[in-house]
């Protein structure tokens, strides 16, 4: 039998001989070549692009990081099965209530070493109202359990809990999933001051993002629906931008509930901006109340069954 003959691979990294550029240009040709080569390698200039920050950060890279900003959470959350994500908002200073009653209680002591303060008075005003709202994060953490219970398991990923990835709320939601072994999403973003996740986020599903307009397109991108508890302006910001999205039929309609209608009726007169005529009557169509996780819970499939797109 005629034996077969063939050339050995070569080593993918290494080779036997040196190439020319391996190796500087000898002191004995030009004693200043060295150093002149040290210099070449040490300009901004010499840098690879993903390892210059200066270039990174410039304004002209704005386009690249915007890119860059989307595409990593996106891989990610495909790499774990994220088809779908349920969306909660709320406020980060709405605490559990051992937590709002403490802070309280330190400010009632406050105020009975300075009864005439009425800068501590209003402080005292403030807590009684934050532990009146303590029920809403007890809500939103039942919602999470409920999100996270649903489906197939535990390990069934297609439908998960996304936050903001903050304290309060976001946190409760978080947490809901997180004790009934569910995986759950943050979407952290970077501000000035330093700040941290909530502890009840999946690690491998946290995301920070350098840009509010990156951040909010995946609050949406996957959203099947949006559960709105009691908030200040981040809050605000996200639930106008996703109704006037609905509204304007920009991305298709998805359930959005409001957690706790005599919070919201009192913030927002709804009815004057159908009875101005700034919006028509089947806008006011595009969201509705509830009181509790059970019922918010049960609209939200039931809005999916009607729509014909189950959320299991």
């Amino acid at each position: 039998m005629k034996k077969n003959y063939f050339i050995k691979p070569p080593n993918r990294k290494r080779r036997k001989t040196d190439l020319p550029w391996q190796h500087p240009k000898p002191r004995t040709e030009d004693p200043e070549a060295l150093k002149r080569v040290h210099e070449i390698m040490n300009s901004p200039s010499y840098r690879m692009a993903v390892e210059d920050q200066d270039f990174l950060l410039c304004e002209d890279t704005l386009p690249v990081r915007l890119q860059l900003d989307f595409i990593k959470p996106e891989l990610i959350l495909r790499q774990h099965g994220i088809e779908r994500t349920i969306v909660v908002f709320g406020s980060t200073r709405i605490v559990e209530r051992k937590t709002a009653l403490k802070k309280l209680q330190e400010a009632q002591k406050a105020l009975e070493k300075d009864p005439s303060s009425q800068k501590l008075l209003k402080e005292v005003r403030k807590a009684e109202r934050i532990l009146e709202k303590s029920k809403y994060y007890d809500i939103a953490r039942e919602f999470g359990q409920l999100v996270g219970k649903a489906g197939k398991g535990k390990d069934d990923n297609r439908v998960a809990i996304m936050t903001g990835g903050g304290p309060g709320i976001m946190e409760a939601a978080n947490r809901g999933a997180f004790d009934v072994g569910a995986k759950t999403i943050g979407l952290n973003i970077t501000l000035p001051h330093e700040q941290f996740p909530n502890p009840y986020i999946t690690p491998e599903l946290c995301f920070q993002f350098y840009y509010f307009a990156i951040r909010k397109m995946h609050f949406l991108k996957r959203a099947c629906g949006l559960v709105i508890c009691p908030g200040g302006y981040g809050t605000f910001d996200e639930l106008f931008e996703t109704l006037t999205l609905i509204q304007t039929r920009k991305i298709a309609p998805v359930p959005v509930i409001f957690i706790g209608k005599e919070f919201w009726s009192k913030l927002v007169n709804f009815d004057m901006f159908e009875e101005e005529g700034v919006i028509d009557p089947e806008d006011r169509d595009l969201f509705w109340f509830a009181e509790s996780a059970q019922e918010a819970w049960e609209g939200m499939q039931a809005w999916h069954e009607a729509n014909k797109t189950p959320l299991f």
